[in-house]
C-alpha cells in the first residue's frame, strides 16, 4: 500500500478500525439541569458524511486545487467539512474569525477563494463588506439559505449520496491549504500548507503525544481538532468562543472533562489561568486529564503549578514551541520547568522551550533584519549567544501566498533545494542542546545602555506577588528609545497599593544588570492580547499608549 498524501487519508483507516468509536461531539444546547446536551458521529459516520459532502463538493465544481473559504464554527459540520474539502482536493483557506471584519476581508482579498462555505452570517457579511469579491463564484451555506443563492449543506451532502468512498489524489507537495496568521505581530499572511507539511505534523504531534485509540481530547483551539480523528482520538468540542479563550466559563471546559473522561486537552496560557484559578478557588479534580497541551506563548509555572494541583499524579503539561509557519518545533514538560530552568527563567535567562524536535534542524543566526537570500552554515552561533531562531524540516512551510516581501524576509534557499524559516524570534542554545525564547525580533529595545530583550527582561518583574503579567516597550525620547515597563496587577491589587509596588520594582530593576536601566513603570487595565490565544501580549498598542504617558 502506498503511503497516503492527504492527511484525511487516515479517517477512512481509522473508520475500518474503529468504526462505532467516538469521533466528534459538540454541543448543542442545554438539557436537565443546565448541563450541554451533545450530539455525536463516531468514525464510520464521520468518514461516510465527508465522502458524501466531499462527492458533492466536486459535483458543484469545489474539486482539486479549488480555493475554498471555509468560515464555519466549531462543530459537527466543521469536522465534516474540513475532512470532506481535503478528500475532493481542494484548498481550504482558513481565517480566525476573531481577527475582525476588515482584516478578514484583506485575507481574502488576498487568498482570491474561488468558492465560499461559511454559516448564514459569514455570507451576509461576504455580501456586504465584499469578502471574496469578485473571485468566489461558488457558494455553500451551512444552514437555511436566503437570497444569495448558491446550495446549502444539506442539497450537496444529498448530490454526493450513494457515491462511495472520496479521496482525490494529491502529492505531498500539492497545496493542501492556506491558514492565515493571526496578524499578532503584523497583517495576518497567508501560510501555504502542502499535504507533505500536514503528514509532517501528524507525525511530530504523534510522536510528541503518544496518543491511543483510548484517548478523548478537548481542543479549545479549532484547528487543533483536525489532527484528532487522523490520530484516532475522539474530539469532544467545549462551549466557548474560541476567539477568547481567556473569557471562557471554567465549568464550560471542567464538565465536559469529568463527563467524557477526557485525557488530552489543548490550552493556551489564558485559559488554563482562567480554569486554574476556578479550580483553586473551588477545590477542582479532573482525574482523567492526564496529558495538557499549552500553545500561543510560554506558560509560566505559576499557572503550570496551579492547573497541576487539579490533576492526577504523573499528569503532564506540554508546552511545545513554534508558528503557523512552522509547529512544532521543540517541546518542554511542566517537570521540567518546574524542577529545572523554571528559576533560571525567573532570573533573567529568558523561558526554555526544550529541545527541537526529531524532524527539525535548527541553528542560532546573528540578528538581521535585512533578507538572507542563501543559506550559509558558516553563520551559526555558537551556544550561550542570542540570535534569530531559524529551522528546517518537513513541517517548515516554504512560503506565503502571493507575498513575495514576505518570503523574502522569512525564508532562506539552502543549496538542496529546501527552504529554512526565519522564526521572527530571538533565543540561544545551552550546553544541553535546550533552546531559550528571550522575545520578538520585532520587540527588540536597542537603547542607550544596549539592546534589551523583552522575555528575559519581563520575568524578572513577574516574580512580584502583585504582578500579573508585565510589558517591555520602547518610547521615544530625544532621540533614543526609553524602555517603559507595562504592568497588569493581580486581581484585588487597588491602586493604593501602586506607589508600594512601584517602590519594589525599581528595587528588583536595580538588582538585575540588564534591567537597570528601567526607570519608568505604568500601570495598565489589561493588556490587549492576540485574538487566538489571547496569550501574546499587543505590545505595539501598549507603547502608544505608554508614549502619552512618559514625559521627556
Amino acid at each position: 500500500m502506498t503511503e497516503p498524501s492527504n492527511i484525511a487519508s487516515y479517517l477512512p483507516r481509522v473508520a475500518a478500525e474503529q468504526p462505532e468509536a467516538l469521533a466528534v461531539a459538540a454541543p448543542i444546547g442545554r438539557g436537565i439541569a443546565g448541563r450541554p446536551r451533545y450530539r455525536r458521529l463516531d468514525y464510520r459516520e464521520l468518514d461516510q458524511r465527508s465522502d458524501r459532502i466531499a462527492h458533492g463538493l466536486t459535483s458543484v465544481g469545489i474539486g482539486k486545487g479549488v480555493r475554498t473559504a471555509l468560515l464555519v464554527p466549531p462543530g459537527l459540520d466543521f469536522a465534516a467539512l474540513a475532512f470532506a474539502v481535503l478528500k475532493a482536493g481542494a484548498v481550504p483557506v482558513l481565517v480566525d474569525p476573531g481577527i475582525g471584519l476588515r482584516n478578514i476581508r484583506g485575507c481574502l482579498a488576498t487568498a482570491e477563494p474561488e468558492a465560499f462555505i461559511g454559516v448564514p452570517a459569514a455570507h451576509l457579511a461576504r455580501l456586504g463588506l465584499g469578502w471574496g469579491r469578485p473571485s468566489v463564484r461558488v457558494f455553500v451555506t451551512v444552514g437555511r439559505r436566503a437570497p444569495w443563492g448558491g446550495y446549502t449543506l444539506s442539497e450537496v451532502e444529498a448530490l454526493g449520496d450513494g457515491d462511495g468512498a472520496a479521496m482525490a489524489p494529491t502529492s505531498r507537495r500539492d497545496v493542501a491549504a492556506i491558514v492565515f496568521t493571526s496578524g499578532s505581530t503584523g497583517p495576518p499572511k497567508g501560510v501555504v500548507y502542502t499535504h507533505g507539511n500536514f503528514l509532517a505534523q501528524l507525525e511530530a504531534v504523534r510522536d510528541l503525544l503518544g496518543v491511543t485509540s483510548a484517548d478523548i481530547d478537548l481542543p479549545t483551539f479549532p484547528l487543533f481538532a483536525l489532527f484528532d480523528p487522523a490520530l484516532g482520538m475522539a474530539t469532544v468540542i467545549p462551549r466557548m468562543d474560541p476567539t477568547r479563550p481567556a473569557k471562557v466559563d471554567p465549568r464550560n471546559i471542567i464538565d465536559p472533562i469529568n463527563e467524557f473522561g477526557i485525557t488530552t486537552m489543548f490550552g493556551s496560557p489564558a485559559l488554563l489561568d482562567t480554569v486554574g484559578r476556578h479550580g483553586e478557588r473551588h477545590g477542582t479534580r479532573l482525574p482523567s486529564l492526564r496529558r495538557v497541551v499549552s500553545a500561543g506563548a510560554p506558560v509560566s509555572p505559576q499557572i503550570i503549578e496551579r492547573f497541576l494541583e487539579m490533576l492526577p499524579d504523573g499528569a503532564r503539561i506540554l508546552t511545545p514551541y513554534g508558528a503557523t509557519e512552522s509547529l512544532p518545533v521543540a517541546v518542554i514538560s511542566s517537570h521540567v520547568i518546574l524542577e529545572e530552568t523554571g528559576a533560571r527563567t525567573d532570573s533573567g535567562a529568558g523561558v526554555c522551550v526544550g529541545r527541537p524536535v526529531d524532524s527539525i534542524e535548527l541553528a542560532i543566526l546573528p540578528i538581521s533584519d535585512g533578507p538572507i537570500p542563501t543559506w550559509n552554515a558558516d553563520l551559526a552561533m555558537p551556544p550561550g549567544e542570542i540570535g534569530e531562531i531559524v529551522v528546517k524540516g518537513p513541517q517548515v512551510t516554504t512560503s506565503y501566498f502571493r507575498a513575495p516581501r514576505h518570503d523574502e524576509l522569512s525564508k532562506i534557499a539552502d543549496r538542496d533545494g529546501s527552504v529554512r524559516h526565519r522564526m521572527g524570534d530571538l533565543g540561544y542554545m545551552d550546553e544541553e542542546g535546550r533552546l531559550w525564547f528571550v522575545g520578538r525580533k520585532s520587540h527588540r529595545l536597542e537603547t542607550a545602555a544596549g539592546p534589551m530583550f523583552t522575555v528575559p527582561c519581563e520575568a524578572v518583574f513577574n516574580t512580584h506577588p502583585s504582578v500579573f503579567r508585565s510589558a517591555l516597550v520602547g518610547v521615544e525620547r530625544g532621540g533614543e528609545t526609553v524602555p517603559v515597563l507595562c504592568v497588569e496587577l493581580e486581581p484585588g491589587v487597588g491602586r493604593s497599593q501602586r506607589s508600594r509596588v512601584s517602590a519594589e520594582l525599581e528595587e528588583i530593576a536595580a538588582a538585575h544588570e540588564h534591567t537597570r536601566s528601567i526607570r519608568h513603570f505604568l500601570y495598565h487595565p489589561g493588556f490587549p492580547v492576540d485574538v487566538r490565544h489571547n496569550a501574546k501580549i499587543g505590545r505595539a498598542k501598549l507603547a502608544v499608549w505608554a508614549s502619552r504617558r512618559v514625559k521627556g
